[in-house]
C-alpha cells in the first residue's frame, strides 16, 4: 500500500497523525472560533498559531537532539511533545 512512496510505517503514522490533527483543529475552529490571547510567547496567538509554533519547536528539539546527543530518541520525543504541549497550553 505504501510502496509507491517507500514510506516506513512510522513515517506514514506521523503524517496520518498530522492530517488527523489538522482535521480536528479545523472542526474545532468551526464549532468554537479561536480567540487570540497573550501567553509567555509575548505575542497574541490563537490555538492554531500555538499549534504551528509548537510543531515547529518540536521539530527543532528533535533535530537538535540528533545533532547534539546519542541518547534515546524516545527521550527526545518526550521532550518534543512536552515542548509542544507547554506552548499549546501556556504559549
Amino acid at each position: 500500500m505504501l510502496d509507491w512512496m517507500v514510506w516506513t510505517v512510522p513515517t506514514a503514522l506521523v503524517f496520518a497523525g498530522l492530517a488527523l490533527l489538522l482535521i480536528v483543529m479545523a472542526v474545532w475552529a468551526h464549532v468554537s472560533p479561536p480567540v487570540a490571547r497573550r501567553g509567555f510567547l509575548r505575542i497574541e496567538t490563537d490555538r492554531g498559531d500555538r499549534l504551528y509554533i509548537g510543531l515547529i519547536s518540536a521539530a527543532v528539539v528533535l533535530a537538535g537532539w540528533i545533532a547534539i546527543t546519542d541518547l534515546s530518541m524516545w527521550l527526545a520525543l518526550g521532550c518534543a511533545v512536552l515542548v509542544a504541549v507547554v506552548i499549546g497550553i501556556w504559549g
